[in-house]
């Protein structure tokens, strides 16, 4: 008998993965990438990423899974540009747009009001093109069925609101939230402050507390690496 039968079985690493979700992508596909890749037993994540959103997306493996609830509490930053003027039913480019709005009113000052005014701690609704449960269906499968449902507001905490840019009818934007916050709600929102409508046509998440996009990876040079090293 081998003197190695009786090893205990080898425990799975433990670590914090940080992932550059590529545009197009589900939460989902990313995950199912890194953990095939890698062999992964056991993966999570941390704070589910849109498919039309890019950027960090923080993927727990082994032990370090008992951390994915600390890290999505983390303050989240977000960069992105919302078009003024019109709006989606998905308040993004998963859907046409469905209403146009006069924006010859709108002054670079009242976006700037505007930001300020979501500013704080605020009340939002999420979007019914969202992965919010109603009665124990996700609220876009509903939507996407052509189905209708209401949806709980919830408060949220908007740390800072800052204009990077204005190129009418598009505002660029940096966002530090609470978990739980919605940009698109926020997009949306912010088109009815200003007498309009308004829908994202980007939105990238740069950072998730201490953690940074630019020390992320895509998921195939995730899988590549890792999937090297224990192969």
């Amino acid at each position: 008998m081998s003197e190695y039968n009786n090893q205990p079985p080898q425990a799975e690493p433990a670590r914090v993965i940080l992932v550059d979700k590529p545009l197009g992508w589900t939460s989902f596909q990313a995950v199912k990438k890194v953990k095939f890749g890698i062999k992964a037993r056991k993966i999570g994540h941390a704070g589910t990423l849109d498919p039309l959103a890019s950027g960090l997306l923080i993927m727990c493996t082994g032990k370090m899974t008992k951390q994915i609830e600390g890290i999505q509490a983390q303050t989240k930053e977000y960069t992105g540009t919302i078009v003024l003027g019109a709006s989606t039913p998905s308040i993004d480019l998963e859907t046409e747009i469905d209403q146009i709005y006069q924006t010859e009113h709108i002054t670079e000052e009242e976006i700037e009001k505007a930001a300020q005014a979501f500013t704080g701690e605020i009340t939002q609704t999420p979007p019914i093109y969202s992965a919010v449960k109603i009665n124990g269906k996700r609220a876009y499968d509903i939507a996407r069925n052509g189905g209708d449902a209401e949806i709980k507001s919830r408060q949220v905490q908007i740390y800072s609101f800052d204009i990077i840019g204005i190129e009418m009818p598009q505002v660029h934007f940096r966002i530090a939230c609470s978990k739980g916050t919605y940009i698109r709600s926020i997009a949306r929102d912010f088109g009815y402050y200003l007498q309009s409508g308004a829908y994202l046509t980007n939105l990238r998440r740069t950072k998730i507390g201490d953690y940074c996009v630019e020390d992320a990876k895509h998921p195939k040079e995730i899988t590549d690496d890792l999937g090297d090293s224990e192969g």
